[in-house]
């Protein structure tokens, strides 16, 4: 399971960012099309941070649709899989906008 290393890296980047104040918090980014599946995370994310200044942590995931422009016809739309032709001209040349993230956005930490 890919998430277990994920969340590891996720963690400690934010052990690192927390100065050695206690994190209440982590808000991440996770695109449905990343390819982590964000319950895997959560599952992880308890195990990732026992014994540490974020074991009282809270995790807040936000899925990000995917999103991709068509290169023949520059339709926008909604992408539920990587590789998806385009709804409009049945193109394959799509440019991916939105999907793929995996970041951390917010961290709470004690004062």
């Amino acid at each position: 399971m890919h998430e277990m290393a994920i969340t590891q890296g996720i963690v400690d980047i934010c052990l690192q960012h927390a100065h050695d104040k206690q994190i209440r918090q982590v808000v991440i980014e996770i695109g449905d099309l990343s390819g982590v599946v964000p319950e895997a995370v959560t599952f992880c994310f308890s195990a990732c941070t026992v014994d540490t200044l974020a074991a009282e942590a809270r995790l807040e995931i936000r899925q990000v649709s995917g999103l991709g422009q068509c290169l023949d016809c520059g339709t926008e739309q909604p992408l539920e899989r990587l590789y998806d032709p385009c709804r409009q001209c049945g193109s394959y040349a799509l440019r991916l906008l939105k999907g793929e993230e995996l970041r951390v956005v917010e961290l709470e930490i004690d004062d």
